[in-house]
């Protein structure tokens, strides 16, 4: 396979109203530093030399989830070109719509609500999904490649001292110990869940506790891991797939009554890139049936925790799967 060039930085701004590229960071390149060969994923005739751009946002766990659709149709014969890496939710999605790039992840719940301006999440997965699928192909002309078990939401965390103690598991036991005890209400959270429907408020009321009842204490989203680990609060908000939770021992309790909006990763990509190649939906089909939160989890970790570059991650995740060979 030809040494491929990333177009790092690109994308740093988008006009969305006219749908044009601005400030393209275009003169910092890279050449990634491996060559991939089929494994499960064999070479496709019909993506031979096909040239497929794929973007992502920025940041770790939606650039590694870029890397792994690189590698993959790597492997099946398309020639690539990285633009992963792009600022915001918005550029990206402007840069799919656009046709700058052809293929990138995003979130069902981010799709529904801030893309097509749902104000009301849909609990169960599959039917956000359905609904977030059906909607954004009739009004855009976007088709959302089936998702993953990879479901980047909200959730509340604790140290595994605290919920082996404690007998804590599901976000119901923790409104039934806080009850009990509130002395143990203390939870760190970020400024905006404090007060966003979809935060703290709608926790508290979805679950029957008075949030004006326990502690609160405002941290960065990044610290709350680090609070939470060392005993600042009982519990934290974070993000359930991120590496953290693994490298310091957190417990995610389980959402039982479906508050949170629900994230799944999908792939996406535009209904006439879909028409002229539908071997892309086939190829990243069984790669997306395999990843889910632990594994999402772990990934994360090995780039945010261990400092490892995410696409040396997604090939080595990938080649472990068995999908490519590793060059």
């Amino acid at each position: 396979m030809r040494t491929r060039t990333r177009l790092a930085a690109l994308l740093t701004a988008l006009t969305t109203s006219a749908g044009l590229l601005t400030g393209c960071g275009l003169e910092t390149t890279y050449a990634l530093p491996f060559e991939v060969g089929p494994g499960s994923v064999r070479p496709v005739p019909e993506l031979s030399g096909v040239d497929i751009a794929v973007g992502s946002k920025d940041f770790t766990e939606n650039i590694i989830l870029g890397y792994i659709t690189e590698v993959v149709l790597t492997a099946a014969g398309a020639e690539i070109r990285d633009m992963t890496n792009i600022q915001g939710s918005n550029s990206s999605r402007q840069a799919l719509l656009s046709g700058d790039i052809d293929v990138s992840w995003d979130y069902t719940g981010t799709g529904w609500i801030s893309y097509l301006g749902h104000t009301d999440p849909i609990p169960e997965e599959n039917a956000q999904y359905e609904a977030v699928r059906d909607a954004d192909l009739a009004k855009n002309g976007l088709v959302w490649l089936p998702y993953s078990k990879v479901n980047n939401t909200y959730a509340f965390a604790v140290t595994a001292d605290f919920a082996r103690t404690n007998n804590l598991k599901t976000t119901s036991d923790m409104v039934e110990l806080i009850g009990k005890d509130p002395a143990k209400g203390v939870f760190c959270l970020e400024t905006e869940f404090v007060s966003r429907s979809d935060g703290f408020p709608g926790v508290a009321k979805a679950y029957g506790f008075d949030s004006r009842s326990v502690q609160v204490k405002i941290f960065g989203t990044g610290t709350i891991y680090t609070a939470t680990s060392s005993g600042n609060c009982n519990f934290g908000e974070v993000f359930t797939t991120d590496g953290r939770i693994l490298a310091l021992n957190l417990v995610v309790l389980e959402d039982d009554k479906k508050f949170f909006p629900q994230y799944n990763a999908a792939p996406v990509v535009r209904k006439d890139f879909d028409e002229a190649h539908p071997q892309v939906a086939k190829v990243l089909a069984p790669v997306v049936a395999k990843l889910d939160n632990d594994t999402m989890r772990k990934l994360n970790a090995e780039v945010d925790v261990d400092g490892k570059d995410p696409a040396v991650v997604a090939r080595d995740w990938l080649a472990r799967e068995g999908f490519v060979a590793a060059g």
